[in-house]
């Protein structure tokens, strides 16, 4: 079976979901926030903090480059689709699903927002950053699941059926 990768904003289930659905599938689970962390040997904050943005978005670029997933379930960071080059490549190896949840939505769940490794620049606000990578989740994704109302096993179940009804 082709890779699925999840995209979303922060806050969308993305790693929770993907959990679950490799356990359901039989597939491999890969974090690429943890894969970041250990290619780098900090903490994704720390990136952000000592580094800049721009730097994080390179280490993340470079950490889903060099992935070799067969038969797995990627959880990616929400900043991943600034990358046309990371985002080539894993459309080429698999499935992409966005899991779509509203800015207010994603705003309540993110209770740790300075310490999570979220990507903001400079004067940007978490309603900005929504703005700005929506229309990018929509370009990329092969399937579009609304996760604003419903559990984790609703959001897998959706998964599941949008990849049963995909061509690819």
């Amino acid at each position: 079976m082709k890779n699925i990768i999840l995209i979303g904003m922060p806050g969308a289930g993305k790693s929770t979901v993907g959990v679950i659905l490799a356990k359901t599938l039989g597939m491999t689970f890969v974090d690429t926030d943890i894969a970041i962390q250990e290619h780098a040997g900090r903490l994704l904050q720390e990136i952000i903090d000592t580094e800049g943005p721009d730097a994080f978005l390179l280490a993340e670029e470079e950490t889903i480059i060099s992935l070799s997933c067969r038969n797995c379930v990627i959880a990616t960071g929400g900043s991943v689709v600034f990358s046309q080059k990371a985002m080539d490549k894993l459309k080429k190896e698999g499935v992409v699903v966005y899991l779509k949840i509203s800015c207010d939505e994603m705003v309540r769940r993110l209770k740790n927002i300075t310490t999570r490794g979220i990507v903001l620049f400079k004067g940007e606000s978490l309603l900005d950053m929504y703005r700005e990578r929506v229309p990018l989740y929509e370009r990329y994704a092969d399937i579009t699941i609304d996760c604003e109302d419903e559990d984790f096993e609703e959001v897998v179940g959706k998964v599941m059926e949008g990849i049963d009804r995909f061509p690819g």
